[in-house]
């Protein structure tokens, strides 16, 4: 995916961008082929779908929060295994009034992620090499891309997070949850999945899914 078709879905998803957020998008190519060239965080067979696996895979909790008449501007969010920056920089370019915090522990991923930020002029994205279990602070919102099954990342979590851990997975996502909310005594409407390829006709994005695990389940007020 060239950068011009992915800039035709992007406007199609998000028509508000300006001209220099687009221009971010842009530029996120040039600067991971350079970094990827120092430090290899990303595939070489991957680097050349840049676009479709890791900028638009990021963009779809976006997607999924339009939908759901839901923004992460104004709030706090940790990227937790951010990697080379993702799903954190792609929507730290979409949501600029949303304060993010990406975070790894391993400290030649997390480089790359703060040399991208600082290249691209964000200045709502922080970068931290740490542990989950290390950070003091508490966020509104945790993002996160297939960094271990979910009940293995929920308790890293837990009690990091106000509102909902959105999470990138694929695969069979039903065994995951079934597993999570036993595990946890999670209520079933605080867990909720979005197929990607409901928006994207793409390949790459069947079986692919926005996990979205809500801190409490407020059940709606009984009818009168």
């Amino acid at each position: 995916m060239s950068f011009e078709e992915f800039k035709d879905i992007a406007l199609m998803e998000f028509p508000s961008l300006t001209g220099d957020q687009l221009d971010r998008f842009r530029r996120m190519e040039e600067l991971y082929r350079d970094w990827n060239s120092k430090i290899n965080v990303i595939s070489r067979k991957d680097i050349d779908s840049l676009y479709r696996h890791h900028v638009l895979h990021s963009l779809a909790i976006a997607m999924y929060l339009k939908r759901e008449g839901l923004t992460l501007d104004g709030f706090s969010v940790l990227d937790l295994g951010t990697g080379g920056g993702f799903p954190g920089i792609p929507l730290a370019v979409v949501y600029p009034e949303a304060r993010f915090t990406l975070c790894d522990s391993i400290g030649k991923k997390i480089k790359v992620a703060g040399g991208v930020a600082e290249a691209l002029g964000l200045q709502n994205v922080q970068c931290v090499n740490a542990r989950a279990e290390s950070l003091d602070s508490r966020f509104d919102f945790v993002v996160s891309r297939a960094v271990t099954t979910l009940d293995n990342f929920y308790p890293w979590v837990k009690d990091k997070f106000n509102g909902s851990i959105l999470y990138l997975k694929g695969g069979d996502v039903n065994a995951e949850i079934s597993d999570l909310t036993r595990k946890f005594r999670l209520q079933k409407g605080q867990v909720r999945t979005w197929r990607i390829d409901s928006v994207l006709d793409d390949e790459y994005f069947a079986e692919k899914f926005v996990i979205q695990i809500e801190k409490t389940y407020l059940c709606p007020p009984k009818s009168e």
